[in-house]
This record gives structure tokens, C-alpha cells and sequence, in this order.
């Protein structure tokens, strides 16, 4: 039996994104037209691959069964095309990419002008917001996240180790004291980001989570940057944010020897591990080697942590 392979693409991208006109979009086909390309593949097998509803697509058990061996021969195809001809050629196209906002304004923004020298065949539609975006509804082609990932079909890459910290300004220690010990900090003013108001730590005796308390909660990162750096209390911060502060000493760390639970990544993310387009590749891998790992933001001739004198 022979499959026609823009057929087959069809079937594959439909069911990683669940929705046919997102997988229309990604292959440059109409979705009337993608719709018969999946109709006559299911003719054509003599069954049903996937369940139809106004909202959503999703597998029927034959067409579980048929992806993973449709993914194997797009896998293969897709490696014989990219070694000739207009495979080879330059990514190029427009690249819809989603990255929290105030990462994306300190270390994704000042690295476009570089990228797409590099790539000059790439439009590049940037949207930097806090809000976690659908890949398939917003028709994205890749996002960069933060933390721990929820289960998904989408595809997830770890681009850098995202090391978190407790921190202050050695002006609000002098005046409130050095915390020594995670309890310690439910007696000082601790500055909350969003609903993050239980910090986690690794001790020698296991896990220990603190509640914590302040006068300032917000949901934007960069607003706590600036309290803790006008002296105002204690937060929980990543070193992305705050690593030019630590180390020109208008901040400093505590409770060093308790990690902050749970080690978090920033991943970059994207609906499929199969036809992922070249501009798509080009962009993981361009930020994935300058971020690098450990990231940049964490080397440096400078200490990252400078010491302070421990008072009170």
C-alpha cells in the first residue's frame, strides 16, 4: 500500500495539536483541504484515526496504533529531504514565538538583532507576556517557559538551569538581621510573587517548607526586584533577574546552604517532535547555545553570592 506523505503529515500534526485548522496552518494547507487529505488517508486504511468534535481532535485506538509508525516514516523522510535540494535550504518564514515578559525583555530581546542576522530568511513575531499562551489556539510555534512543565503532547527542551535564590540588600540585613535558618524567615518582611507564598528548601534533614509573610505581593517579578533593591525585605528570586545586582553587591544572598526546592528549568517548548520546521530548530538551538549551561547570567569573573557581614 502506498501513502502519500502530505497525507500522513496531515494525520501527524493534527493529532499532536488536537485541531485540524492548526495543523492546516503549520503545513501551509486550506483546512477544507487538509480535511480531505485526512479523510482520504482514513478511506484509503479502511478506518477511523481520529475522533471529531467542534473543539478538539483526538486518537481513536487504531489511530494510536498507526501514529507511531507514521511518525517513524515522516521521521525518515524528513531526514532524507533535509540532506538535498530545497531541504537544505536556510530556515526561512514566518516564527511566531511566546516568552514570559520581563525574560524575554532581559535576555531574549537583546539577542533578536544577532539571530536573525543569522537567519535572515526568518520573520520573527515576538509576544512577551506572563500568561501561559495555547501553542495550537494562538498558532505559536515555539514558547519559552519557566518551571516545572505540566503533562502534555507538546514536545519540551531544556535550554538552561534556572538557579533560584533568597536575596536582600545589605542595607535591610544591617537593620533586620541575617536569616540563618529557612524558619527564620517567618519573622521578616518576605516580598511575594503571585501565590508563591510557601518557599521549599533542601536541609540535611529533608525538605522543609515555609510560610511566608510581607507587606508587598505582586505578580509581576520585576516589581519585587525593585522593592528588595530599595531595602524593603526578602524575596525569592532567579538569578536571570538579579545576577548584574549580586554582583555589584546591591544585593546578596542568604540561607545559601539550603537550596530552593524545586531546581527549575527554562525550557522551550513546541507542539511536535516530528515535521518540526527548520526556523523552528534554528531558533531553539540559537538560544540554547547562548544561554548556555551553566547560563551566562551565572558566570563571570565577579562572585555570583558576595559575602556580608552576618549581623544581628
Amino acid at each position: 500500500m502506498h501513502f502519500d506523505l502530505i497525507d500522513i503529515a496531515v494525520f501527524v500534526r493534527a493529532a499532536a495539536l488536537g485541531n485540524l485548522s492548526a495543523a492546516a496552518r503549520d503545513l501551509a494547507l486550506s483546512t477544507s483541504t487538509a480535511s480531505a487529505r485526512l479523510q482520504r488517508l482514513e478511506d484509503q486504511l479502511g478506518t477511523r484515526l481520529l475522533h471529531r468534535t467542534t473543539r478538539r481532535l483526538s486518537l481513536t485506538g487504531d489511530g494510536e496504533r498507526f501514529l507511531e509508525h507514521a511518525e517513524q516514516l515522516l521521521a525518515t523522510s524528513e531526514l532524507a529531504a533535509q540532506s538535498v535540494g530545497r531541504g537544505a535550504e536556510a530556515p526561512h518564514g514566518p516564527l511566531r514565538v511566546t516568552a514570559p515578559a520581563s525574560f524575554g525583555r532581559q535576555h531574549v530581546s537583546p539577542a533578536i538583532p544577532a539571530f536573525l542576522a543569522t537567519y535572515p530568511g526568518i520573520t520573527l513575531d515576538l509576544r512577551l507576556t506572563d500568561q501561559i499562551v495555547s501553542l495550537v489556539d494562538s498558532g505559536i510555534d515555539v514558547a519559552l517557559r519557566m518551571g516545572a512543565l505540566p503533562d502534555s503532547t507538546l514536545v519540551a527542551r531544556p535550554l538552561a538551569p534556572s538557579l533560584r535564590v533568597i536575596c536582600a540588600s545589605p542595607a535591610y540585613l544591617a537593620r533586620h538581621g541575617v536569616p540563618r535558618h529557612p524558619e527564620d524567615l517567618r519573622r521578616h518582611n518576605c516580598l511575594i510573587l503571585g501565590d508563591q507564598s510557601t518557599w521549599r528548601f533542601d536541609t540535611p534533614v529533608g525538605e522543609t517548607s515555609v510560610g511566608v509573610r510581607g507587606n508587598l505581593r505582586v505578580d509581576n517579578g520585576e516589581v519585587i526586584r525593585d522593592a528588595i533593591l530599595a531595602g524593603m525585605g526578602i524575596a525569592l528570586k532567579s538569578t536571570w533577574d538579579v545576577a548584574p545586582y549580586l554582583r555589584g553587591g546591591e544585593l546578596v544572598t542568604v540561607l545559601d546552604e539550603y537550596p530552593v526546592l524545586p531546581a527549575v528549568s527554562i525550557w522551550a517548548v513546541y507542539p511536535s517532535r516530528h515535521l518540526v520546521p527548520a526556523k523552528t530548530r534554528a531558533f531553539v538551538e540559537f538560544f540554547a547555545d547562548r544561554f548556555g549551561s551553566p547560563p551566562y547570567w551565572d558566570r563571570g569573573d565577579c562572585p555570583l553570592r558576595p559575602h556580608i557581614a552576618h549581623t544581628g
